[in-house]
């Protein structure tokens, strides 16, 4: 991993709470794959802000981070500007590794969404991209999944934008006869809960990203600790260290 300043190129606004960095950060982006994180320094907090690495140019030597503004943290690096740089110590973590002989389903919830269009840009333009926000004016990304994937559902709880209702609701119509899929999910705990469970039912592999608070985002701070099974029983793991992602059928929700 590495731990230095990094400049940022651009900035955009997606919403009214998120936003989209890309960052110059050739050594790192070199290390990056999907699904992986990065811990941001943010101005004088001690703590370091865990943010997933949404795309990734080991060409021109850049990552992508997409974030929510939600504490006071997250809004200092909403202020921040092109040219701006930011101390960050990364990449952290184990991602995704999309198996491309079998059909690729691609899940995001809300900020979940970010780190799922690496995994479907790897995945290649087969994917297919189920994503779901509480309504329109909160869904973010939708052209860039729908310029990489053959296939794009949108949900919202309000039915402003595209289907009424959750992504489990499409999910279920999508994987009737499925043998050959395989399921990667990023968002929130109720979410990924359901799509494991349908995935289970369908005898279906599923990877998960598992959204968890972080603090030192190495494994040290014991912050981030996730109840796990294995053929061994329980036991807990570090989201930051053994995850983010995890075979679902390892997770204790």
């Amino acid at each position: 991993m590495f731990q230095k300043s990094y400049k940022i190129l651009s900035t955009e606004k997606l919403n009214n709470t998120t936003f989209s960095f890309v960052i110059s950060c050739p050594e790192l982006a070199e290390e990056s794959w999907c699904g992986r994180f990065v811990n941001v320094l943010c101005g004088e907090k001690t703590l370091r802000r865990p943010i997933s690495i949404s795309e990734i140019d080991k060409q021109n030597g850049t990552i992508t981070i997409v974030f929510e503004v939600r504490g006071d943290g997250t809004k200092w690096m909403s202020e921040r500007k092109a040219g701006d740089e930011l101390d960050i110590l990364g990449p952290l973590g184990n991602g995704f590794f999309p198996d491309k002989t079998k059909r690729g389903i691609f899940i995001g919830g809300g900020i979940g969404c970010p780190p799922m269009l690496g995994a479907a840009k790897e995945y290649g333009d087969e994917a297919e991209v189920i994503l779901g926000f509480r309504s329109k004016e909160n869904a973010i990304l939708t052209d860039k999944f729908n310029s990489v994937a053959k296939r794009v559902e949108i949900t919202t709880n309000d039915g402003t934008l595209g289907t009424k209702g959750f992504v489990t609701d499409v999910l279920k119509n999508m994987v009737q006869n499925s043998e050959n899929a395989v399921v990667y999910a990023c968002g929130p705990t109720p979410m990924l809960k359901s799509v494991a469970a349908i995935c289970k039912e369908k005898n279906i592999k599923c990877y998960i990203s598992l959204e968890q608070r972080m603090a030192c985002g190495i494994g040290a701070c014991l912050c981030c600790a996730q109840k796990t099974r294995d053929k061994d029983g329980e036991h807990m793991k570090h989201v930051c260290k053994n995850g983010p992602v995890f075979d679902s059928e390892e997770v204790v929700f």
